[in-house]
């Protein structure tokens, strides 16, 4: 009996945390032919990917880090591969679109900043770099809806969208198909080092790996120094607002609004320094529901249906954590706030440094060392 326990206790290599950052990744591991299981806190767990905003977004990103923009980028060619595989392997339609994606402004004056700032990415990336600036006329030629007081805004052919709840069940049900292990571990209480990989212990007992990937958002915090890494990681928090169906009006993804599969609306990209609190406030959400019906007059009379808060995985520069132990080998750190967007990259080129160790990617920018 005791063997029996053991045996199925063991795994290559162990991600801790499966939200959409361990599940891309746990996806891109297995097709390395390694044996995978995630340990995920279960129910009470302070959950980013069940409050994002499903935007695969470039346009921006990355403005203070080239490499930023590079990976962003990256993933963004990478998502119609994932999209397609995630198909084939579930039957599931995450519903991606890249057709461009408009960032809207009420101000002539964040037009011109958020152009400027465009500018100078697109000189960073040694002239390639695709946007254009658009007046109110432009606006209205993607979203006829667009209201008067739109001072104009930034378009970028690279941006899109998915259904972020579509994508969190394909990538679990793939991750499964393969046959990985998905345990509700509870809260893990410990990672010690072995002269040969790593023992995990958790309240439901404890498994072995070779190898352990740290995914668990926030969580990473106070796991990361058990493995001789650092991850100065805080919560930001994001309120979104959904707003009964209406007639499909928004054919293009934008910076605040964006309309579903199902013709709900959702409204959001609120950013507060609120600790670990993943509420709502009205204060808020009267300011996300203004804007959003100043962009566009033809929300004013319609009904929230949710709203919900969620925390953001923060780092002090907005980059994410990509690092390998120098002291324990076989513990990496993968924490970002842009799950969605870097969901292809997490499932392709990240996933194979984790198992190959090898990359010709700049990864080493991305090392907490940084602060």
């Amino acid at each position: 009996m005791q063997a029996t326990h053991h045996s199925a206790r063991t795994a290559d290599l162990c991600l801790i945390g499966g939200g959409l950052v361990g599940l891309a990744t746990a996806l891109g591991l297995q097709r390395h032919g390694l044996n995978v299981t995630i340990l995920d806190e279960a129910d009470v767990a302070l959950r980013a990917s069940r409050g994002n905003f499903g935007l695969v977004w470039v346009q921006g990103k990355g403005d203070t880090l080239p490499e930023y923009a590079q990976i962003s980028r990256l993933s963004a060619r990478l998502w119609s591969d994932l999209a397609s595989r995630l198909r084939e392997d579930t039957g599931i339609d995450v519903e991606l679109q890249q057709r461009g994606g408009l960032y809207l402004s009420l101000t002539e004056q964040e037009v011109a900043d958020r152009e400027a700032m465009l500018l100078r990415m697109r000189e960073a990336a040694g002239g390639d770099y695709p946007f254009e600036r658009l007046d109110l006329q432009q606006v209205r030629d993607f979203i006829p809806e667009a209201g008067p007081e739109v001072a104009g805004a930034t378009w970028c052919p690279e941006d899109g969208h998915v259904n972020p709840l579509k994508l969190m069940r394909a990538l679990t049900e793939a991750f499964l198909k393969h046959g990985g292990q998905i345990a509700n571990s509870g809260r893990v209480e410990s990672i010690t080092p072995l002269a040969q990989g790593f023992k995990i212990q958790t309240p439901e007992g404890e498994w072995q790996c070779q190898k352990v990937v740290l995914s668990a958002g926030l969580g990473n915090r106070t796991l990361a120094p058990m493995v001789g890494l650092d991850a100065p990681v805080f919560p930001n928090r994001g309120q979104v607002l959904i707003a009964e169906r209406v007639r499909p009006f928004l054919h293009y993804p934008t910076g605040h609004v964006r309309q579903t599969g199902e013709g709900t609306i959702q409204v959001g990209d609120s950013k507060e320094d609120v600790g670990f609190d993943s509420g709502t406030t009205t204060e808020v959400m009267a300011q996300i529901a203004d804007r959003a019906t100043r962009m566009f007059p033809i929300l004013r009379g319609l009904r929230m249906v949710r709203a919900w808060g969620a925390l953001r995985i923060m780092t002090a520069d907005g980059y994410p954590l990509y690092q390998a132990s120098e002291q324990y080998p076989g513990a990496y750190l993968v924490t970002c706030h842009s799950g969605v967007t870097l969901g292809a990259f997490h499932a392709g080129p990240l996933a194979d440094w984790i198992a190959t160790d090898q990359t010709d990617l700049p990864l080493e920018v991305f090392n907490a060392q940084r602060f």
